[in-house]
């Protein structure tokens, strides 16, 4: 038997949902099954799956213990690495992720991991207690490449998740890219598009000019914001569509590949020109909701900025 009351980031939630999250040993039929039994109770009376829990819920489960064993919520993923916050309340944090650093461990379960380093940080400020939860982590509403650096948006609790995963779908949240390229477009402002072929196999991306049943439409806008004594150029994109690789391989269709770029540019350049990590920041965030923000209302109308990318110094002062 197992006695919890519902905590704020698991208020909302469908009382069936709920327990399977939290009890992984339970399936769905289970749960139905300790209904019909009224073996599931809340404020010690009988209750439906569909109800929707409230804060303060006292919820009893007459089951046996080995089908009761919680789920584990901070599940340690990598090393837990300093992080570098660029802002926080009491719903988000903003971290200004490194190039190199992954923001969730990869196959191979190992390395550094910035929601380890996330989860971490808020545990010794003690605004995150695992054993206080019953199925919230901190968690990640955006994510970047392990070589690209810039900003990533953590929610604090379930309810900021819930908003923030919303905002981001209806492009309410403007992300902003700088990246470095070879040389200078030969239109200094653009939206492109084109069609992007994903080759799950070789991890890689293959633009076209024509749409195909298996392509995608891809389109990007960008700026040339400055060019430098090299003749390359610091670009400002916006990414109308979001798929993978795509700022690197749209700009290296139409002849201005990353610096940095092994992928889709040159191993040779990189190395001449001194570019370790391909040259792509997510540099701004703009907050500009046309719905209903609730808690998270007060952003609106904010932009941030990463203080330090670290190819700006090759270019001249913006």
């Amino acid at each position: 038997m197992k006695r919890f009351t519902v905590g704020r980031n698991s208020a909302g939630q469908r009382l069936d949902r709920f327990l399977q999250k939290s009890f992984p040993a339970l399936t769905q039929g289970m749960i139905r099954s300790l209904l019909r039994k009224k073996d599931i109770k809340v404020g010690g009376k009988r209750t439906e799956a569909a109800y929707r829990l409230e804060e303060g819920d006292e919820v009893t489960v007459y089951a046996p213990d080995e089908l009761l064993v919680p789920n584990p919520v901070l599940r340690h993923e990598g090393k837990a690495p300093d992080i570098t916050v660029l802002y926080e309340d009491e719903n988000i944090l903003l971290a200004d992720k490194q190039p190199g650093m992954l923001v969730h461990e990869d196959s191979d379960g190992g390395g550094e991991t910035l929601i380890a380093g996330i989860q971490q940080y808020l545990r010794e400020k003690g605004e995150y207690l695992p054993e206080d939860e019953m199925c919230f982590a901190p968690a990640l509403c955006n994510r970047i490449d392990r070589n690209t650096g810039g900003i990533v948006i953590a929610a604090k609790n379930a309810e900021s998740l819930r908003i923030l995963n919303q905002k981001i779908r209806d492009r309410e949240l403007t992300k902003l890219y700088l990246c470095a390229v070879s040389g200078v477009p030969e239109k200094r402002e653009a939206t492109l598009t084109a069609y992007l072929y994903k080759n799950e196999r070789e991890n890689r991306v293959v633009i076209s000019d024509r749409k195909t049943p298996d392509n995608r439409t891809i389109v990007t806008k960008y700026r040339v914001l400055s060019v430098n004594s090299d003749g390359d150029s610091l670009i400002e994109v916006d990414l109308i569509t979001g798929r993978t690789h795509q700022i690197r391989a749209h700009m290296a269709y139409i002849g201005h590949p990353l610096l940095g770029d092994g992928k889709y540019g040159s191993n040779r350049v990189n190395k001449e020109k001194g570019y370790k990590y391909q040259a792509l920041y997510s540099y701004k965030l703009r907050f500009r909701f046309t719905t209903d923000a609730g808690i998270l209302s007060y952003l609106d109308g904010r932009e941030f900025t990463a203080e330090n990318v670290w190819f700006l110094d090759k270019f001249h002062k913006q």
